[in-house]
């Protein structure tokens, strides 16, 4: 081999060295710009999450306080203005005061009492799940039979699996957002909850017997659009139907390490 052609093997041998270096810093940059955007989305998604799981808490702790003010307002302030007539009655007449008539005050201050520590259990909701999620809808629907004079119906399995606080938090502000719909829309004097755990799967199912509606109408005015956001925000799927027998709301929530407390 003579010189000029050592001298051209070395220049070919030094382009295609710096050919390969070119490209690997090219595909250096490149897949260091995927991680760098990876990162920032990931970042912002937790954010936008964080962002959800704060308005999911105002949300419900709003909802909390508006349900004490109605109740307050619309049965335990007629039970007292009830038991107010009374007293002035007995104030009248005190001579025809006959102890039945104590009796039936008493129970009518009684069942005020009793309403008002149904709400008190409202109040401790700032933490939604001072309990546990299962205890949670429990509270809610012994409140709303008693003070609304509604049917619920709640039929679960006793190991109710651990989840993510946050993912629990979402999925009780779901059922908040759908029984709230029921009570103020559907005219239904029942609902019934069953909430199963089957192939790694939580699948959760809420039930009225109501008017129900067009779902590709309603989806504003219910709110139907944001429990469909939540549940896809939490990986879950939401599955909505009603006709004129009533509302079913499916929730399926995959249960893995990921979800899992």
């Amino acid at each position: 081999m003579d010189r000029e052609e050592i001298q051209l093997l070395v220049i070919s041998l030094s382009i295609v060295f710096f050919t390969l270096l070119i490209i690997l810093f090219v595909l250096f940059i490149y897949f260091q710009k995927k991680k760098t955007q990876f990162l920032i989305d990931k970042m912002e998604s937790e954010i936008h999450f964080q962002s959800e799981l704060i308005k999911t808490r105002v949300e419900i702790k709003d909802q909390t306080l508006t349900e004490i003010s109605k109740e307050l307002h619309d049965n335990i302030g007629q039970i007292i203005s009830v038991a107010i007539m009374q007293v002035n009655l007995y104030l009248k007449d005190k001579d025809k005061v006959t102890v039945e008539d104590l009796n039936e005050h008493k129970d009518v201050l009684a069942k005020s009492l009793d309403e008002i520590r149904i709400l008190s259990r409202l109040i401790n909701k700032d933490n939604l799940i001072n309990t546990n999620f299962i205890e949670s809808i429990k509270n809610d629907f012994d409140r709303i039979q008693k003070l609304k004079n509604i049917e619920c119906v709640f039929n679960h399995e006793d190991n109710f699996p651990k989840i993510n606080v946050e993912h629990e938090l979402i999925l009780y502000r779901i059922f908040q957002e759908a029984v709230h719909n029921s009570l103020k829309h559907s005219l239904s004097k029942k609902l019934e909850m069953d909430v199963i755990c089957e192939n790694k799967k939580l699948v959760i199912k809420l039930k009225d017997y109501g008017v129900g509606f067009d779902v590709n109408k309603g989806s504003k005015g219910l709110g139907l659009n944001n429990i469909r956001f939540r549940a896809k925000l939490i990986g879950a799927n939401a599955i909505i139907e009603s006709n004129n027998n009533g509302t079913i709301l499916v929730l399926e929530y995959t249960l893995n390490k990921k979800n899992e407390s």
